[in-house]
């Protein structure tokens, strides 16, 4: 093969690589124009409805003006709250457990279920819920939609915490072993601690997760107009307010269901921003 030959060959693939670059580079701009799409118009249509007064009111009656989502917003952080608090120790713990039992057997089994508990749809968790819950204690609750919701967060806590302590090297729990310490505490005391970045990076992620899922809280918390704690009562969240009035013929309700939008976009932005952080800097430590 003479010089010209290799010459033109190498121009080819250089014209072609550069040709792939462009190609990626244009699929990669217009896979962002949907999510720039939305945020620009929540941002549009939801900026104008914020206010101090709009964070710290509940909903006004049909008819009059004012109001906000105080109740909605208070009863979204009780609920993901307490669905955390029941969700991530027994994520954590799954988790340990599948990572230091790779191969038995139960260990496949567990896997198997957290990935059908993965693609389960919420609204099937929802009803589940509903029969299990719901239906036993007479009544909805802020309980019953906690539950549900820690349902839906179990996979991505477990996942993320097998895979982060599979990258820890052996050697750190060898280490613990041969200082004396009980297994136990090597768990606890060195192997958790090494991967809490990861770990916490997981958490965030279901929290975001969770945080916008309404058909699960249909047929739990239902739903109250008024400011609520017991979490034993119906309860208020934001995606429930936003259904409710976006699909309503009033546009006061309209107005609200928009500047509640706006305020739930910049909720899961904001965690999965944390979750991105959390993420680079566990990178660079390990």
């Amino acid at each position: 093969m003479n010089r010209k030959n290799i010459h033109n060959q190498i121009k080819y693939r250089i014209a072609r690589n550069k040709a792939s670059e462009v190609v990626i580079t244009i699929y990669s701009f217009l896979i962002t124009i949907p999510l720039i799409a939305i945020i620009f118009y929540v941002l549009k249509t939801g900026l104008s409805k914020l206010s101090w007064q709009f964070l710290t009111n509940i909903p006004q009656p049909v008819g009059e003006l004012g109001g906000g989502i105080a109740n909605a917003l208070v009863g979204s952080i009780l609920i993901v709250l307490l669905a955390t608090i029941i969700a991530v120790p027994f994520g954590i713990l799954c988790g340990v457990y599948l990572s230091e039992n790779k191969n038995a057997k139960l260990s496949y089994w567990s896997r198997l279920a957290v990935d059908v508990l993965q693609g389960t749809p919420s609204i099937v968790i929802g009803i589940v819920i509903y029969f299990w819950v719901v239906k036993p204690r007479g009544g909805f609750s802020a309980f019953s939609g906690s539950i549900a919701l820690a349902l839906m967060m179990l996979p991505i806590v477990i996942r993320s915490t097998e895979e982060t302590l599979k990258l820890l090297p052996d050697t750190l729990k060898e280490a613990g072993l041969a200082l004396g310490l009980p297994y136990h505490k090597v768990i606890l005391k060195v192997i958790i601690p090494c991967g809490v970045s990861g770990i916490l990076s997981g958490v965030m992620l279901s929290i975001a997760r969770i945080a916008g899922e309404t058909a699960p809280l249909l047929f739990t918390a239902f739903g109250n107009p008024y400011l609520t704690t017991n979490v034993l009562k119906p309860m208020q969240t934001l995606p429930l307010l936003i259904f409710n009035y976006a699909t309503s013929p009033y546009d006061e309700w309209h107005d609200l269901a928009w500047g509640a939008s706006l305020i739930l976009l910049i909720w899961v932005l904001a965690m999965n921003l944390i979750t991105k952080l959390i993420t680079r800097r566990w990178k660079v430590q390990l």
